[in-house]
């Protein structure tokens, strides 16, 4: 290694941190660990180091940083010369105090000329501070820009952190750089597992650290962790006959719950089998952190893992522990789930028209009826049967009464499911009922069957007109009702399945739906604007292009025309993908840009049509010949929304245009020959806007 470059380690020690928040702030740590060496000067390499962190620590371990800075030069600008020298050259006051700030006299200056003039500088070298002795502050700057919303004080010092803090490791090489930072004083000794190896744990050298703390039983490593939790939790459900469900967002809280873990595989009385899987499975995953076991076709069974913090010598007592801790609420699941199957999904409903949805949206059963209206509308629009989208609708918030989903909010719409299928309802009825509410997070799936698509968009729909009519759009961070939420599920719904749905009408019939509440003409909600939803749920696929890897000129060039259609907004988008791949397209983008500012230009009225008699020149009628051989061509492609087909031809007529261009002066002397030139070209340029306004392709 070089000389100059030692490995760096620090270590901080505390009691246990959120669970949620612990990768955020090892991140930051470690993030303003590495800026404030940067800004510094300080040379390091990183290579493959990330953050470091268990429950009781974050660390930053670096393999190469420079021992010292390098040197510090340093410009400062002074007074020009006509203001720092009189006339006789002498120094002025200027000067003279520009100069003792600097601490020179004012002949060791130097001068430099900009712009303006000859000025005074004063350059200055200073060697480089020890990165030792910078490293105390780097650490608490590191600290103090990390992102703590509500920091805890303890003992009677004014200082506070996500956490008590109770040791600090720095080593530079080998060597203890000495601060005191949160009241704790640096030195070599970390510390192991609470239980599993109370001993303090030496450092020799920060090489030594991840094994040095391996061996107390600690993994400070946590992609180390995470794959330790995945093998053993795999191996467990194996040794079970199953296979373990470890969704991202239960594993990362695992990891962050633990520094030793070890898997025990435990089990249920299978009588609990008899309850929704998916309360079962919320359970385990949201309040007890364990991993469930499915078959595999995909069921749960009476199998669980738990992830102990610990190797204990007594497994069975914990295995014991894990059990009893999910029985009790396991027993209030079978119980609430028993008692709505006495009520049924039925009489659920009745109690829906003494429930408020919004206050000025009336009840859930008003929402209800709205949804039911939609439904049906679209089914028919999209091949579905009507009779069972208003059924489905009907039944669709009848959940929300059970005493299953008051436990278990999560489970709206998947209650109702099972509720449905016990009650005879027809199972594409039960299965739009759960599929209602997808997609339920980003990323998640839009509603698979038919039925359910159609369900999911009437929802939408209403909740976007509502949440405008009501006073609700989102501002900024706020968005009580999730619109923006429910308006990307509601494209996506549309575009996936492509359905050819004219949303601006539904949006005007979903706003117009929207009437007046029983608490009277004052608290009656305003119509919400079919435009102004049709512009939020734009917004909202900007970003969903975006992350699909759409330009946004691309985007902008569909959104100027509005389609009617989101599917259709779709095909545009594609369409313009490929056209933006030919040779011809840059060229062609940008004279429909020169075409629209043309004709924005233009004095005289332009004929409908395109004289022949009146083409002069060579190269217009042989464009006006080519781009009339391109609409025949093309009138059917743009029939059938073929717009891949449209522009495909339409690029072909490149050399036409390029050649009337440099030959044809569009706006000639006579007005007749300067209108028929204009009129070629909007004819040219309406067939490209037919698909989209590809001017926007163009720089």
């Amino acid at each position: 290694m070089d000389a100059q470059m030692r490995p760096l380690l620090i270590e901080l020690g505390t009691e246990e941190l959120p669970v949620k928040a612990l990768p955020g702030l090892a991140r930051a740590f470690f993030d303003g660990v590495t800026a404030a060496l940067a800004r510094r000067g300080i040379a390091f390499e990183a290579g493959d180091a990330r953050p470091l962190y268990t429950p009781r620590r974050l660390a930053v371990l670096l393999p190469k940083v420079a021992t010292e800075q390098p040197e510090q030069r340093a410009e400062v600008l002074g007074p020009y010369v006509n203001v720092a020298l009189d006339g006789e050259g002498r120094p002025t006051r200027a000067l003279e105090g520009f100069a003792a700030k600097q601490g020179v006299e004012w002949t060791a200056l130097e001068r430099v000329s900009d712009a303006k003039g000859e000025r005074f500088v004063h350059r200055s070298v200073k060697p480089g501070a020890a990165t030792a002795a910078l490293l105390p502050e780097i650490v608490a700057e590191a600290i103090a820009a990390m992102p703590i919303p509500k920091p805890m004080r303890w003992g009677d010092h004014d200082y506070a952190f996500a956490r008590p803090v109770h040791w600090l490791v720095l080593l530079l090489g080998n060597e203890v750089v000495p601060a005191h930072v949160l009241g704790v004083t640096s030195d070599r000794m970390s510390r192991g597992h609470r239980f599993g190896h109370a001993k303090p744990v030496w450092i020799n050298t920060p090489e030594d650290y991840v094994d040095a703390l391996r061996a107390a039983r600690v993994l400070v490593d946590p992609e180390e962790r995470r794959a330790r939790i995945v093998e053993q939790a795999e191996q467990a459900a194996r040794q079970a006959g199953g296979q373990a469900r470890i969704t991202g967002d239960n594993l990362e809280q695992v990891v962050c719950l633990t520094e030793w873990p070890k898997a025990v595989l435990c089990s249920f009385e299978r009588e609990f089998l008899a309850v929704p899987q998916e309360a079962l499975i919320e359970t385990m995953e949201v309040n007890q952190k364990f991993f469930p076991v499915l078959d595999a076709q995909g069921r749960l069974t009476e199998h669980f893992i738990g992830i102990a913090n610990i190797e204990s010598r007594n497994e069975a007592e914990v295995r014991k522990g894990y059990e009893r801790v999910i029985r009790p609420r396991f027993s209030d699941a079978k119980f609430f789930f028993d008692e709505d199957l006495k009520q049924g999904l039925l009489a659920m409903g009745e109690g829906l028209k003494t429930v408020t949805y919004q206050a000025r949206l009336g009840t859930v059963a008003d929402k209800v009826a709205r949804v039911a209206r939609l439904a049906e509308a679209i089914a028919v629009q999209v091949g579905v049967d009507p009779a069972l989208a208003r059924r489905a609708a009907e039944l669709s918030k009848n959940d929300l009464q059970s005493r299953m989903v008051n436990e278990f909010p999560e489970l709206q719409g998947i209650a109702g499911r099972h509720y449905a299928l016990a009650a005879g309802e027809p199972a594409e009825v039960a299965v739009a009922i759960d599929e209602a509410y997808m997609p339920r997070f980003a990323g998640d799936d839009i509603a698979a069957s038919p039925l359910g698509k159609v369900l999911a968009i009437a929802e939408r729909l209403d909740t976007l007109a509502g949440g405008f009519a009501a006073g609700l759009k989102p501002t900024g961070n706020k968005d009580p009702f999730a619109l923006r939420r429910n308006a990307l599920g509601l494209a996506r719904t549309v575009i996936e399945p492509g359905f050819a749905l004219p949303l601006d009408q539904l949006l005007a019939t979903a706003a117009a739906a929207i009437g007046a509440v029983p608490s009277g003409k004052d608290n009656r909600p305003v119509p919400a604007d079919a435009g102004e939803l049709y512009d939020f749920i734009l917004d909202r696929l900007r970003g969903y292009y975006a992350d699909k890897g759409v330009p946004a000129a691309h985007f902008n060039a569909v959104a100027e025309l509005r389609p009617a259609s989101l599917y259709d907004f779709d095909r545009r988008v594609d369409a313009i993908g490929q056209f933006a791949q030919l040779p011809e397209a840059e060229a062609l983008a940008a004279a429909n840009k020169r075409i629209g500012n043309i004709l924005k230009k233009a004095d005289i009225a332009i004929p409908d049509a395109v004289d022949a008699a009146l083409l002069r020149e060579p190269a217009e009628a042989a464009l006006a010949e080519a781009v009339e051989a391109a609409l025949a061509d093309t009138d059917a492609a743009l029939q059938r929304h073929d717009y891949v087909a449209v522009l495909a031809r339409l690029a072909r007529l490149r050399p036409q245009v390029d050649a009337f261009f440099e030959q044809v002066l569009v706006n000639a002397e006579e007005p007749a020959v300067r209108g028929n030139r204009l009129a070629l070209l909007r004819r040219l340029g309406d067939r490209f806007g037919a698909v989209a306004a590809i001017a926007h392709l163009s720089a």
